[in-house]
């Protein structure tokens, strides 16, 4: 029987808590780490749970949300 993970998408809870509540500001801090996404494919992690995520895009929203694991 194949184990289930589960995980909760914050991406927006996190964002407000460092007082970025749009798209727009989020957008400039993925393209100076080099992350190139359309405003839409922006739109769709703020806005949703995403199916697929690259891991440079994950490190990245972590290294721009100071995101942790916690200990």
């Amino acid at each position: 029987m194949a184990r289930q993970i589960s995980y909760r998408w914050r991406l927006r809870e996190l964002m407000a808590a460092r007082g970025m509540f749009t798209v727009a500001e989020l957008m400039p801090h993925l393209t100076e780490r080099g992350i190139t996404l359309s405003s839409s494919q922006v739109h769709r992690l703020v806005s949703g749970t995403p199916e697929r995520l690259s891991l440079p895009v994950l490190a990245t929203l972590c290294d721009i949300l100071d995101a942790r694991l916690p200990t």
